[in-house]
C-alpha cells in the first residue's frame, strides 16, 4: 500500500517539508508516504476560479483505483488508536490511499464528492501546510501502534 498526499501549495516553509520528510522516512518500505504538490493559483482570482483550478489540478493526480481521503474540518475524527485501525483497514483493502489537502479555501465540493472518506485531524482549523506535517505524524503514530512500537504512549 502506498500513501500519497496531494496538497495545494508549492512554496511551503522549509521546516514544514523537513517535518513531513522526517515522518515519511520513518514509515516502512512497504508503506511509503509521498507528497505531490499542486501549485496554488494567484490569490487575486475569485474564489470560484480558485476552487475550480485546484480541483482540476488535484483530480488529474488521482487514479480511479485510489481510495481517496479528503482532509476536511467536517470529516470524521479519530483518536490515535482509531487512525491505526483505519490504517489497517486501508491496508487490507489493497488500494493506494490518497489524502487530499486543499488550499486556503479548503477542498471544492467536487473533490469532497469524489472522496471515499473524509477525515478531520481536529476541531481546530490549521493552515493547510501544517496539515501535511500533522497528517504524516499521525500516520507514523498509527503504524507504530499497529506494530506495538513504544512511540505511542498512553
Amino acid at each position: 500500500m502506498k500513501l500519497r498526499v496531494i496538497s495545494v501549495g508549492s512554496k511551503c516553509p522549509a521546516w514544514i517539508r523537513q517535518g513531513f520528510d522526517e515522518y515519511a522516512k520513518r514509515l516502512p518500505r512497504e508503506m511509503p508516504l509521498t507528497l505531490t504538490e499542486v501549485p496554488a493559483p494567484r490569490h487575486h482570482q475569485d474564489s470560484a476560479k480558485v476552487d475550480e483550478y485546484e480541483a482540476k489540478k488535484i483530480a488529474e493526480k488521482i487514479s480511479s483505483s485510489d481510495w481517496v481521503v479528503a482532509m476536511d474540518e467536517a470529516g470524521r475524527q479519530f483518536d490515535s488508536k482509531g487512525v491505526s485501525a483505519e490504517l489497517n483497514r486501508w491496508r487490507d483493502m489493497g488500494k493506494d490511499i490518497v489524502f487530499l489537502i486543499g488550499g486556503a479555501n479548503g477542498l471544492s465540493p467536487q473533490l469532497l464528492g469524489r472522496a471515499d472518506q473524509r477525515l478531520s485531524l481536529s476541531a481546530l482549523t490549521f493552515p493547510h501546510y501544517m496539515v501535511r506535517v500533522l497528517l504524516a505524524e499521525s500516520l507514523y503514530r498509527a503504524w507504530t501502534i499497529s506494530i506495538g512500537h513504544p512511540y505511542h504512549r498512553e
